[in-house]
């Protein structure tokens, strides 16, 4: 397993090159700049700023420049926040971004799983159609048309929850509900899937034979068996919730990264932007691994030559 997780940590460095490379073409490719502003700057101030951060030199020498940087832990400053370095700037918002998506990670997984097999467990009944209705419904619907529902209802109508900002528990009800309601939605699915299946299989009615308590069976033999469909869908999901929401967070004004992201993107802030698109891409990277080296601890069948 070990060697299998070193060559899958060694791929992530020519990701991240691709990656880097895509990303600093096309955002030179967009027309503007930096210094693109309602009230226009002088030429002069122009050209002095340019000169500064090495804007006026060819394409290929600023990517070089950067990847420069970016070996040496630095990934740049930022345009728009010129006294703090764009890795201080990721520091400051990750904290924030990483407890919002847990919070909602743990909320799809609770509401996933325990939906799931519940419809499992008692199919074709009351129970199973609710389940099947809420994983129905809420698939369909985005976590920014979902977040924009909750602030009409929580905030505009019943004045019970503040429309966003961080530090209580009730500003983090709506974010969480919003982020992690699509990802509950999926895994109840799979999961009711997944479980009927294994349900069926010889060694569940082998075990009931035997006289095996029925909470015995579905927790010891269903669910363990199940899982490795729902950590399948889990792994990506994680990865997405734990980097954050570009819009759910710029929606409920939580000042995590993907807000700063946004922020920087309508600033044209270039390090801004390299910065967070290296940050999300190394994430999801190796929570993608995380999750693969996991399918070995949930089934030891699962070897990694």
């Amino acid at each position: 397993m070990w060697r299998y997780a070193v060559r899958r940590l060694l791929w992530i460095i020519p990701v991240l090159l691709g990656v880097s490379l895509v990303t600093f073409l096309l955002m030179h490719a967009v027309p503007g700049g930096p210094w693109d502003q309602e009230k226009p700057l002088a030429p002069q101030v122009v050209q002095n700023l340019n000169r500064r951060y090495g804007l006026d030199r060819p394409i290929w020498q600023q990517y070089g420049m950067f990847l420069a940087r970016a070996l040496r832990g630095d990934l740049g400053v930022s345009y728009s926040y010129q006294d703090r370095g764009v890795t201080q700037i990721i520091l400051s918002g990750l904290p924030i971004t990483a407890s919002l998506g847990a919070l909602a990670f743990a909320f799809a997984v609770v509401a996933g799983l325990g939906l799931g097999m519940a419809a499992a467990i008692k199919q074709n009944t009351p129970v199973d159609y609710l389940s099947v209705l809420f994983a129905t419904s809420f698939a369909s619907i985005p976590g920014f048309v979902l977040g924009i529902f909750l602030l009409i209802l929580f905030s505009a109508t019943l004045h019970w929850l503040p429309t966003g900002g961080w530090g209580s528990w009730k500003q983090l009800v709506m974010p969480v509900l919003a982020l992690g309601a699509l990802p509950a939605a999926y895994t109840a699915r799979i999961t009711r899937a997944s479980m009927l299946e294994v349900l069926n299989q010889d060694y569940v009615r082998t075990a009931r034979a035997k006289g095996l308590p029925e909470v015995a069976i579905q927790y010891r033999h269903v669910l363990k068996n199940a899982l490795i469909p729902v950590l399948t869908v889990l792994g990506p999901y994680l990865a997405f919730l734990v980097t954050g929401s570009f819009i759910v967070e710029s929606l409920f004004s939580v000042p995590g990264v993907g807000r700063l992201f946004v922020q920087g993107v309508f600033a044209r802030d270039y390090g801004l932007i390299m910065g967070s698109v290296l940050f999300y891409a190394a994430a999801i990277a190796l929570l993608n691994l995380a999750v693969d080296l996991l399918y070995a601890v949930v089934d030891p069948r699962i070897k990694y030559a």
